[in-house]
């Protein structure tokens, strides 16, 4: 690492945003919102529905955020929703500017914040190659030179010459990814880029930044929240919290830090004023709190059954409910998921023990994801509510006569013991 060239240099750097509505846009407007602050009342250009006390009150997205990356690195910057990474690539590809702190840059970036940043949808997918590479710094002839590989990789094919207006999300990201991966840049800057596209494509782009870091001695910056990715592709992890740097160096321990600062390890949890996903509609249900009965989450024994307690508040009366215990591994990623149908939801607190059995499941560390559901017809489901959950560690006692399962060969899933039929010398 002594001998890499430094890239990005990062140091003290904090972003501060100001809450609620700034300015109403008239002078007449902002002579209404300073008269009813003065008499103590509700500004009237303020949306419905805004927490008057926010408003006019600040918030630091990141605060004092330091590290460096060499050249030839592939970093994972991971937290929670809120954490700050966004905000981070923003300032780092010059989208916003930092409040205070310095910010170098050693290279020319290519960067891929959202599905089609800069492009133009009534260009074609052609022109919106020349149109990013043009932004980047490139001549038409390093353009030309790299089309054909471009157009290959994206899989648009025919429809390179058609407006990206027509596009599927699907060939949207798949053309911007392309675009930026092969792009003359000695540094990518890449946010949930493969939230997007078929499995077959999410490969291929992960070889191909693989293939940038290590074979071409590209830097990439990459921010997601699948930890499987982060774990294939990436060579260090960055974990932000609340705007702060909590941890810098080895893949699996920052997924580990992450996962424990995402996931509660208590017995009884409160979602009273837990923050719900923003694509959640319908309030008619929460879920109000969550109670394991064990006596700790750090050694449940995998062969015994859990009782789980749910407390639900319901506006109304409703039927055809029911609740997916989603499971996850060490790295985030969903290996099972126990299902509770049937539920019939009355109006104000309603109380829900269920029985899990988790024999299927090796011996290991699993988090858990809370989902309320109402079943339709033909399977189909509508998703009400949507809880965090919280960190377990399954336990196997090992009898006499048994081998001790290891994970990292056997898998997640233990099937039962197969039963022997016949044994007999040919």
């Amino acid at each position: 690492m002594e001998n890499q060239k430094l890239m990005i240099r990062v140091q003290d750097v904090k972003k501060q945003y100001r809450l609620g509505q700034i300015g109403g846009g008239t002078l007449r407007g902002d002579l209404q919102s300073w008269w009813a602050r003065k008499r103590g009342k509700e500004d009237p250009n303020t949306q419905i529905g805004t927490d008057q006390r926010l408003v006019g009150t600040t918030f630091m997205a990141l605060n004092g955020v330091s590290f460096t990356v060499n050249q030839g690195e592939a970093v994972g910057i991971i937290g929670s929703n809120g954490a700050g990474k966004s905000t981070l690539l923003k300032l780092l590809t010059h989208v916003t500017a930092p409040t205070s702190g310095d910010i170098d840059l050693y290279g020319r970036v290519a960067s891929m914040l959202e599905v089609g940043t800069g492009f133009h949808p009534e260009m074609t997918g052609r022109e919106n190659v020349y149109l990013n590479g043009a932004i980047l710094g490139m001549t038409r002839a390093e353009i030309d030179a790299k089309m054909d590989q471009i157009i290959e990789f994206s899989e648009v094919g025919d429809f390179i010459d058609t407006p990206v207006k027509r596009y599927s999300s699907g060939m949207y990201v798949k053309l911007a990814f392309s675009v930026a991966a092969h792009l003359d840049s000695e540094i990518m800057i890449m946010d949930e880029v493969l939230a997007v596209g078929d499995m077959k494509f999410q490969k291929k782009c992960l070889t191909k930044m693989r293939q940038a870091a290590k074979q071409d001695g590209r830097t990439v910056l990459y921010v997601s929240h699948n930890m499987a990715t982060i774990r294939d592709l990436c060579d260090r992890c960055i974990v932000l919290d609340k705007g702060k740097v909590v941890f810098d160096g080895n893949v699996d321990t920052g997924i580990a830090i992450y996962m424990s600062n995402n996931y509660s390890s208590e017995r009884f949890l409160d979602f009273t004023d837990f923050r719900r996903p923003s694509w959640i509609e319908r309030k008619s249900i929460r879920m109000r709190s969550v109670e394991f009965h064990v006596d700790t989450l750090e050694a449940i024994e995998r062969s015994q059954p859990v009782e789980v307690e749910y407390i639900y508040d319901s506006t109304e009366d409703r039927d055809q409910i029911g609740i997916f215990f989603e499971v996850h591994d060490e790295f985030d990623v969903p290996v099972a998921t126990a299902c509770l149908y049937g539920m019939h939801i009355r109006k104000g607190r309603n109380r829900v023990v269920a029985k899990y059995d988790f024999g299927m499941l090796a011996a290991g560390t699993y988090s858990n994801v809370f989902t309320t559901f109402t079943l339709g017809d033909g399977g189909s489901f509508n998703t009400e509510d949507r809880t965090q959950g919280v960190q377990f560690k399954l336990v196997n006692t090992v009898k006499q006569g048994e081998a001790a399962w290891q994970t990292v060969y056997f898998g997640a899933t233990h099937l039962p013991d197969a039963q022997l039929c016949s044994e007999e010398l040919l």
